[in-house]
């Protein structure tokens, strides 16, 4: 797919996500060890890498343990540091793997069932909306995409970051949104320690998913910082 950078963009579906496979080890070490042989396989090096909440944690090791395969970074309302306002995350596995999906339903019908019982617990809309897009089905039987068991035996872990005593000193965009708790003033410091040319830019009006809450001005800011 081509953006109006002109740059080819690949989308990657982390283990244990989308149709990456599953895996007992969910550890930033572990996904960042895939994202480089993954860039290697395809002769990527350097790129560009561009991550959103774990995503973006995966992407800031990868340029902190292989600066040379890193042209620039961008992380979309994360930081290095722990995220304390992911906590709801767990709550969100447990009422996922409780769910009472039927066999032999359609999936529009199917949709609708498993909406009402994630209200209860996920109270936003669009957030449930996200996540029933993990759900799949396979001869007539409903299942979540994602590993949720793996998935809450590391949420802990997803929700720091690993410690890091080397920087990486390649141009780096720290893309906040203004209505988030993820990137706090207090966090600066470190990003700074560990990111020595970061730029932290708000998106004003936009919550933790920048990217679909304001579109027009996440790609904006990306070209920009790109050009």
């Amino acid at each position: 797919m081509v953006q109006r950078t002109g740059r080819r963009v690949l989308t990657v579906d982390a283990r244990n996500h989308g149709d990456s496979p599953h895996s007992p080890d969910a550890s930033y070490e572990a996904m960042s060890q895939d994202l480089q042989s993954l860039l290697s396989q395809l002769g990527l090096e350097p790129c560009v890498l561009i991550g959103h909440s774990m995503g973006g944690k995966t992407a800031m090791l990868l340029a902190l343990q292989r600066p040379d395969v890193v042209e620039r970074l961008v992380a979309v309302d994360i930081s290095p540091v722990g995220t304390t306002p992911g906590s709801y995350l767990g709550s969100y596995i447990a009422a996922m793997k409780a769910v009472d999906i039927p066999e032999k339903m359609p999936h529009s019908q199917a949709r609708k069932l498993i909406d009402e019982q994630l209200s209860s617990t996920v109270k936003d809309l669009a957030i449930r909306r996200f996540l029933l897009t993990n759900l799949v089905e396979v001869n007539g039987r409903f299942s979540w995409r994602v590993n949720l068991e793996t998935l809450a035996q590391y949420l802990d872990k997803i929700l720091t970051f690993p410690q890091q005593y080397e920087s990486y000193p390649g141009p780096t965009l720290f893309l906040t949104g203004g209505n988030s708790r993820y990137v706090k003033p207090s966090h600066h410091s470190e990003i700074r320690r560990l990111f020595p040319q970061a730029q932290i830019q708000t998106v004003p009006n936009a919550g933790h998913w920048v990217h679909s809450d304001k579109p027009q001005d996440f790609m904006d800011a990306v070209t920009s910082f790109l050009a």
